[in-house]
Formats: C-alpha cells, sequence, structure tokens
C-alpha cells in the first residue's frame, strides 16, 4: 500500500512528519523534493477548474472583439 505523508526536512537533513505515522514493521520510503513556489496554493489547485470555464465557446464570444 502507498501512502503520502507531508513532511519537512531542514537543511541539516533532519526530517518531520507532519502527521503521526503507526507502522508495524520497518518499511522504504521515497522522499521528493519540493520547490517552493511563488505562485499561491489556491491558485494552483483552482487553474483546473478556471481552463474549463476558459474554454467554453460563451467565453470566446464574450472576448472576440480583442482578437
Amino acid at each position: 500500500m502507498l501512502k503520502t505523508i507531508e513532511a519537512t526536512i531542514e537543511t541539516n537533513g533532519e526530517v518531520h512528519l507532519l502527521e503521526p505515522v503507526h507502522l508495524t514493521h520497518s518499511c522504504r520510503a521515497i522522499v521528493t523534493l519540493l520547490e517552493e513556489s511563488d505562485v499561491p496554493e489556491a491558485a494552483l489547485l483552482s487553474q483546473q477548474a478556471l481552463e474549463e470555464d476558459w474554454r467554453r465557446p460563451e467565453e470566446d464570444e464574450a472576448w472576440s472583439h480583442l482578437q
């Protein structure tokens, strides 16, 4: 079973999990380093919904005078 757990990693490599983890045995893990973004998370999360709206024919018609 795969489970994703958010964590922070200090500059010295120390890992801090942001939620408790209860394991019945030791296991392997993969760590992915995420770059900090200047774009707010809400903007990234709403991008797909906005794209669906922008692709509607009504939007093309409303903005056609600018083409």
